[in-house]
């Protein structure tokens, strides 16, 4: 809901960067979390510390009726302003993009556009893949390497918040290169390709470290990327369009796990570094979604009528 709430509010010029900043420092929470978690643990228990996290989730929850707020078109249609004069106002405030219809008719064109899904596996790969390793690289460290618990999650705040931080400098270059989602995410998925062919071939804890870092860099910066690219490929439904793309992409994070669970299982020890090897794979896909992206004439997209999501001319 985030992303494309935020899209409306900015023209296309400027997403990477807004989306970027909206996205990398909602994604910090992982890490501070995984720094925090086993303080809180041991100065306020298990059942303080999950009553600490409601209260934060409840203050959160109040904040954001209060103070969220829709784009300009839509808060013009809640004031009863006709389609149009809603439009023509919202334009005037400089909102540059407009929804196609409804919730389910902007899901229903997005989901017809072949690129929507190529960003979907694109986002599977990144940002499932960042969610994936938060939750696999404790264990990783602990088990692989013997390190203490605090250090194993102290490893993974720093790939998460270093991933989550990044995004925001992704986002930046990619509205600044030319063709700058492609190249851009083009650019990451070498870096987070090299990130893992690097912690499937070691077993060395000095090689690991530079290795997660790798990661870090390329799935963060691919997924600020991907949101660049939304309004850029889907430009007539973005709501739909996003809501695909970041829904289906974070399945990743539950996806991925047990597969390189399946590898431990398998290998025992050793299944731990050639877990990863599903990183290469999903990178070297990517990679052939981003240049068939990138190399795909843009005509070839058909837009359906009538109401198209749009950038309107100033």
């Amino acid at each position: 809901m985030g992303i494309s709430q935020v899209s409306y509010w900015f023209p296309q010029e400027r997403q990477g960067r807004a989306l970027a900043i909206f996205a990398g420092i909602g994604n910090l929470a992982p890490g501070i979390f995984s720094f925090l978690l086993p303080a809180a643990l041991v100065a306020l228990s298990l059942a303080g510390s999950y009553l600490v996290w409601l209260i934060f989730l409840a203050a959160g929850t109040l904040f954001y009726p209060v103070n969220g707020r829709n784009a300009w078109y839509f808060q013009f249609r809640q004031q009863g302003a006709d389609q149009e004069t809603a439009r023509r106002e919202a334009a005037a405030h400089g909102q540059a993009l407009f929804p196609a219809g409804g919730l389910k008719e902007s899901l229903r064109v997005s989901a017809r556009v072949w690129r929507t899904w190529a960003l979907v596996w694109l986002y599977f790969t990144t940002f499932g893949g960042f969610i994936a390793l938060t939750a696999w690289l404790p264990t990783y460290w602990h088990s692989c390497f013997g390190v203490s618990i605090v250090v194993a999650g102290g490893l993974t705040a720093i790939y998460s918040i270093l991933a989550s931080s990044i995004r925001i400098g992704g986002g930046i270059l990619s509205d600044h290169l030319r063709e700058g989602g492609e190249n851009t995410a083009i650019l990451a998925l070498l870096i987070m390709l090299v990130g893992a062919v690097v912690m499937t071939g070691t077993t060395q804890f000095e090689l690991a470290v530079p290795g997660e870092i790798l990661l870090a860099i390329g799935m963060g910066v691919c997924n600020a990327a991907v949101f660049k690219l939304v309004p850029q490929v889907v430009p007539h439904a973005v709501g739909g369009a996003a809501g695909w793309v970041g829904g289906l992409g974070a399945l990743g994070g539950f996806v991925i796990p047990p597969v390189m669970g399946f590898a431990v299982h398998n290998l025992g020890m050793r299944g731990y570094p050639i877990g990863f090897v599903v990183f290469i794979f999903l990178a070297l896909f990517s990679l052939s979604m981003v240049w068939i992206l990138k190399y795909t004439d843009d005509t070839a997209v058909a837009l359906p009528p009538p109401v198209v999501e749009q950038e309107v001319n100033k």
